[in-house]
């Protein structure tokens, strides 16, 4: 792949706030969006989160939604980030009814029907979000409001459905399927998924601590972002933001919940996107990290990290210390992370980091450095075994 597909827009919510900028200028600041569960209603109150602090209300009426809607906050998350994106692409009414859209959830709207399950036999009134259970009616829901009648589908992958969404849309446009396609993925906070992750005893009460020997855990997070990806005889002097330039995606098949110790579908993930990119490892000039905080996934990226580079490993880092984990929607947030900081040549820090892993020795980015980058890595990994990586590029 020797051009790869442009990026004409990006948007992005996240703990870190509304849009590109604010989300920037938290990573240049160090200014981690962390705190504790106001939301989203849960006992689980000593559980550190990346909770975005506006209510589906106060979304719904930024949205101009009126009653009686079905937009559960995933959609309403994914919309806000959507907005910002086709703005920044200049894409009008007539161009986005021919435009795709793939969209990355893990639990969809199940906020809903968590919230109104036991009203749904005695009250009619919400059993309009019954459908919102399943992940692909988040996506039907996007498309609607933006009146989107292109190809339209859904990934279900767990933690890697994101940056799936993110591949799925550049080989359309690579196969020629596909002109212009919006890609990307969105989650919010759930009593399921913190609970779940919970009961894996994979949560920390503290702020995570990436690739850290003493890490204990992860901390969830919500959010959405979505690019727009063009052909480029669609281009016409547009600007290009960045460049998708190699992907790759495998299965560990190892373990419904945990990484292998050899990291081999972290290895060949990043060994396909290299592969595709028709790049050597020594063109990758930093890695945005999967880097959960977990014991099990962070030793083996570690251990994958190293079987692909040797004794040269670029610069990396989890930008998760940030926005915590957020799930469908962490490959997507770090899509947008890679691409400005391939736009700034910054390099992003991974918080909270004070020593390294006895196994692996690797240290990451620890403040944010300034460094002229061409290609950046952004691997996601999912339960399953499901393993993507993604390369960015920039443009020319």
């Amino acid at each position: 792949m020797k051009n790869g597909v442009a990026i004409t827009g990006m948007g992005i919510t996240s703990a870190l706030g509304y849009g590109i900028e604010a989300n920037y200028n938290s990573l240049i600041l160090n200014n981690h969006g962390l705190s504790f569960p106001e939301i989203l209603n849960t006992k689980h109150l000593n559980l550190p989160v990346g909770e975005i602090k506006k209510s589906n209300v106060e979304l719904q009426n930024e949205l101009q939604l009126t009653g009686g809607h079905s937009y559960t906050r995933a959609a309403l998350l994914a919309i806000s980030a959507v907005k910002e994106a086709i703005a920044i692409a200049n894409l009008n009414k007539e161009q986005l009814t021919k435009t795709g859209l793939i969209s990355g959830s893990s639990v969809g709207g199940i906020d809903a029907t968590e919230e109104f399950y036991n009203e749904y036999e005695s009250s009619s009134e919400n059993r309009r979000f019954i459908r919102a259970q399943h992940p692909g009616f988040t996506t039907s829901k996007i498309g609607e409001y933006f009146q989107i009648n292109g190809y339209t589908t859904t990934i279900s992958t767990a933690c890697s459905s994101g940056a799936n969404a993110i591949m799925m849309g550049a080989r359309l446009i690579r196969s020629g399927k596909l002109e212009r396609v919006i890609v990307g993925g969105t989650d919010c906070l759930t009593k399921f998924t913190l609970n779940g992750f919970n009961s894996l005893k994979i949560l920390s009460e503290n702020f995570c601590k990436p690739f850290d020997d003493h890490r204990d855990g992860l901390n969830l997070g919500e959010g959405a972002a979505f690019l727009v990806l063009e052909a480029d005889h669609l281009l016409q002097g547009k600007k290009v933001l960045g460049r998708i330039s190699g992907y790759g995606n495998s299965n560990d098949a190892f373990h419904q919940t945990a990484s292998s110790e050899t990291g081999e579908g972290a290895f060949l993930a990043m060994e396909k996107a290299l592969q595709i990119s028709a790049l050597q490892a020594s063109d990758i000039d930093y890695i945005n990290a999967h880097g959960t905080a977990t014991k099990n996934n962070d030793l083996s990226e570690s251990v994958a990290i190293k079987r692909m580079f040797g004794e040269n490993i670029p610069a990396f880092s989890s930008t998760k210390t940030f926005t915590g984990h957020t799930l469908a929607a962490a490959g997507a947030l770090e899509a947008v992370f890679s691409i400005l900081s391939l736009q700034n040549d910054k390099q992003f820090a991974n918080l909270n980091f004070s020593e390294a892993m006895l196994e692996t020795k690797l240290v990451p980015v620890t403040s944010v450095r300034s460094v002229r980058m061409q290609h950046i890595l952004s691997n996601s990994f999912g339960f399953g075994g499901n393993c993507t990586s993604l390369i960015f590029s920039k443009n020319g």
